[in-house]
């Protein structure tokens, strides 16, 4: 039975090293390069903004896409309150006074009773309210750079896509669980990048998505996937791409990356990931379904392993190297991701974490299938 557990991890531990390999060449063809701006801003934007009891960080969001290099007729930003129970209203309020592009609504005005998918009806009412043919989402703790909207313009210009994902990053903090959220998501949007670089669109964050309208609508909104509270960013882009294959498009620059703020905590952290793994058997594209599996197995394998090491003599050498392979294959593969963000810096930390990256995979796996969890307050099942 032992001999048996070896050998699938190890055949799981084989399958991948193949599949990050895979993502490592895919990523290493992408060049970033900012795009040339010859077409004068042409492109309409209105940038929705969901936001709950989000009084601390949404004026920063907001000054910094007013500081946009960007014709200020051309772009509005909708901030959805919703059922916000300290100052964010009275924030966007004050800002208002001086960037009378900002219009606020306020979600409790348009709902009545409880549903699941907060989110995502908050942004169908801000979609519904807008003025202008494409929508960008991003969230009221993010931050964006000066040419994010002109980027957009441009490549919506160039390539005509229906939709366009772009690159999401965590701020540095000097906290453990910062450092170890940082290089986590960090590799999220590394094989994000790389899977675009291979003709495969099979991530992106909402936190810096924008899409047009007109595609929005002819998709259905969110109809099909609005019992769920996450998947206002992943699910609805498989809609898209369903319906507009071919259109849909990745700007990897870093004049495009958007910066978040991390979890404060490990509960919100857990929280977090089992809010994000509860939509996997969702996915239309299953593909997508069985490379988290087996992310999911292997890490589970190691688990089992590292705990049964205990109890079994000459057991440990064996994990311990598998585990090392396992590290040694993701570094390779993140050095040019933490390159692109910037973050190289940090890689020192990644073979630590590794244990704990494993443990959080496998209870915010299992718990995305068969738990429930707490979101901005609210019991999600």
């Amino acid at each position: 039975m032992t001999l048996i557990f070896i050998y699938l991890t190890i055949l799981l531990a084989i399958a991948y090293s193949i599949v990050i390999g895979i993502y490592c060449y895919w990523f290493l063809q992408l060049k970033n390069a900012p795009l040339n701006r010859l077409k004068p801003p042409a492109t309409k934007f209105t940038i929705i903004i969901p936001s709950r009891n989000e009084e601390l960080s949404i004026a920063n969001c907001l000054k910094t896409i007013q500081l946009q290099n960007y014709p200020i007729e051309l772009f509005e930003v909708i901030v959805v309150n919703d059922h916000s129970t300290d100052k964010t209203e009275k924030v966007v309020l004050s800002i208002k006074a001086s960037f009378p592009s900002i219009k606020l609504i306020n979600l409790a005005d348009h709902i009545n009773g409880t549903i699941n998918a907060y989110k995502k009806r908050a942004i169908e009412i801000a979609v519904a309210q807008s003025k202008n043919e494409w929508i960008i989402t991003t969230d009221a703790d993010c931050e964006v750079l000066p040419n994010w909207l002109n980027n957009f313009d441009q490549y919506i210009q160039d390539k005509q896509p229906v939709l366009v994902a772009a690159p999401v990053i965590f701020s540095l903090t000097k906290s453990w669980l910062g450092l170890f959220q940082l290089l986590d998501f960090m590799s999220l949007q590394g094989i994000t990048a790389a899977a675009v670089a291979a003709g495969y669109h099979s991530m992106c964050n909402g936190a810096n998505l924008a899409y047009s309208k007109a595609a929005f609508y002819e998709v259905g909104q969110f109809k099909g996937i609005d019992h769920l509270a996450s998947g206002d960013d992943m699910l609805l882009m498989y809609k898209i791409k369903q319906q507009f294959p071919g259109r849909l498009g990745f700007l990897f620059s870093t004049e495009m990356i958007v910066t978040t703020a991390p979890m404060p905590s490990w509960k919100f952290f857990i929280n977090q990931r089992i809010r994000w793994a509860s939509k996997a058997e969702s996915y239309s594209d299953k593909s997508v379904f069985w490379v988290l599996a087996l992310v999911y197995c292997f890490n589970l394998f190691l688990f089992i392993g590292l705990l049964v090491g205990i109890f079994i003599n000459g057991f440990y050498p064996v994990i311990l190297y598998i585990l090392l392979v396992k590290t040694i294959v993701e570094i390779f593969f993140m050095i040019p991701v933490a390159r692109f963000f910037g973050r190289a810096n940090i890689l020192f930390f990644f073979p630590f974490m590794q244990p704990f990256h494993i443990l959080y995979t496998v209870i915010a796996g299992w718990l995305g299938k068969f738990g429930s969890y707490q979101w901005k307050g609210r019991a999600i099942k």
